[in-house]
């Protein structure tokens, strides 16, 4: 199991038929399921997150301050594209203001977006539980001058084959 490539929509599935806790990231999805699989132990099941603190509602504006527990949503998203304009977008640096910032207000955030533009633009290592974004980002590289269908095409084929394993 562990060698191939699996949507989370295909974990899930596979959890529901086999009665494994389907809640969690895709990593500790395929950790209980490989576990399942093997007969071992199932790993620890993660506590259901909840939000503790209501989630902002519109109105919102620049003084309006980051609750502990506000996700990336699309009040947060209509706020930020007015303030910042149609370019804005959720990047890991704001996904981690929002998170790790409560007490500050969007004000603030927006004036974090403009600071990080200079590190959004330098090309980051795609984390591992991102492998079809990591995929066609490399394709793309490679084949700039090829389309979107053919990088499915090319996805769809690497997904068909078994990850290396590890030491190889």
């Amino acid at each position: 199991m562990l060698r191939w490539y699996w949507t989370l929509d295909e974990l899930t599935a596979l959890a529901r038929t086999m009665g494994v806790a389907r809640h969690g990231g895709k990593a500790a999805l395929t950790a209980r399921l490989a576990a399942a699989l093997d007969g071992l132990p199932l790993p620890d099941v993660p506590a259901r997150r909840r939000p503790t603190t209501a989630q902002l509602a519109e109105p919102v504006n620049g003084g309006t301050v980051i609750p502990a527990g506000q996700r990336c949503s699309q009040v947060l998203r209509r706020y930020f594209v007015d303030a910042i304009g149609p370019g804005f977008h959720f990047d890991a640096f704001m996904r981690d203001f929002i998170a790790h910032h409560p007490g500050r207000t969007l004000a603030d955030a927006v004036a974090h977006w403009h600071a990080t533009r200079p590190d959004a633009a330098r090309p980051r290592e795609i984390e591992a539980q991102f492998e079809f974004n990591h995929f066609t980002s490399t394709w793309h590289r490679q084949h700039p001058a090829g389309t979107r269908a053919q990088a499915l095409e090319a996805w769809y084929a690497h997904r068909a084959l078994p990850k290396p394993t590890s030491g190889t």
